[in-house]
């Protein structure tokens, strides 16, 4: 199917927004934010305030089938009272949240490599290259695929990181000893990615020792969370919308009796597919890496900062979160 919309002005936008219901009480700053930020990012923002239509699907001879299943599609027409600003206002709030979690994904990601390159660095200096050192499917289970081992291409990625990175102590460390450089000198240049599939390819001793330090006994579960907070860690790279996001990478949890707060998730589907879960695992990570941090703190003033949009039905239940969040936030 071809391509069928057409390009339109900044002005034909806001014309077709307000055609469908969408209020503007600030005309010249809409017209402003549609050409800084753009229709389509925006759009994002707004499909929570468009109007749904349900229907339900006809049998092959166009009759209602005998069990009914009622489904709905979003319409073009936006909800009575929807306005501009208020998209906008949610469109902030994301901006922010984004910013908060990509702060403290950083503060992760440096205390994992420091986990990571101590572990592995105790059994050999270049355990990382080492197959044997590393767990036996990840090590030399062949991918036709890919062309390779996990480990191979995992080597593959870290070469190309170490060849790009401009660092000083990279080039003095090739410069003086060569390659492979020193777990604890190559990690440096890890990024969340690298981390999480070399944590993923270790032997459950090695996992379970970092693992513990977090309070989570079982590495695989831990594994998990890892590749949950690098998918997170993607999402707030590439600036997309993560307050309303389904959860592709969604993570193992504990047992109850080993991290209490886990429990409303456990019982939760929803919940385990929204954002405040892994914002919550967060907290729990920072705690150990910082327990002064303020983070906590400053991102559980914003979740209570999101916007007054009552009236419409969001709030941050469509994060995940549960009505005693704030409680369950603090645990």
């Amino acid at each position: 199917m071809s391509y069928q919309k057409s390009w339109k002005s900044y002005q034909e936008q806001l014309d077709q927004l307000k055609s469908r219901g969408m209020g503007v009480t600030d005309e010249p700053k809409a017209l402003l934010y549609l050409e800084r930020i753009g229709y389509y990012r925006l759009s994002g923002y707004w499909y929570p305030f468009r109007l749904r239509a349900k229907y339900i699907d006809l049998t092959e001879s166009y009759e209602r089938p005998e069990k009914l299943k009622v489904k709905s599609v979003a319409t073009d027409d936006f909800l009575r009272g929807t306005l501009f600003s208020e998209v906008v206002e949610l469109y902030v709030f994301d901006k922010r949240l984004r910013h908060l979690v990509g702060d403290a994904l950083e503060r992760i990601e440096v205390a994992l490599r420091v986990d990571i390159s101590h572990t592995l660095g105790k059994l050999d200096t270049f355990a990382y290259t080492n197959p044997g050192l590393l767990h036996q499917k990840f090590a030399t289970h062949y991918n036709p695929q890919k062309g390779g081992t996990a480990h191979e291409i995992w080597l593959s990625k870290n070469n190309q990181l170490v060849d790009r990175s401009k660092e000083d102590f990279v080039k003095h460390n090739k410069e003086k000893y060569g390659l492979p450089l020193a777990i604890w000198v190559v990690c440096e240049v890890w990024d969340f990615g690298a981390l999480s599939v070399l944590y993923g390819g270790m032997r459950e001793a090695e996992q379970d020792v970092i693992a513990k330090k977090y309070g989570i006994a079982n590495g695989r579960i831990f594994a998990t969370w890892l590749r949950s907070l690098n998918y997170l860690r993607n999402v707030c790279a590439h600036h997309s919308r993560l307050w309303n996001r389904n959860v592709d990478e969604q993570p193992r949890l504990p047992d109850v009796a080993e991290i209490s707060w886990v429990a409303h998730f456990h019982t939760d589907r929803f919940a385990r597919a929204r954002c405040f879960m892994l914002l919550k695992m967060i907290r729990h990570l920072m705690m150990v890496i910082n327990a002064n941090s303020t983070w906590a703190d400053r991102l559980k003033a914003h979740l209570e900062s999101f916007p007054d949009l009552a009236k419409h039905g969001l709030g941050v239940s469509q994060m995940g979160a549960p009505t005693n969040w704030s409680k369950i936030w603090d645990q």
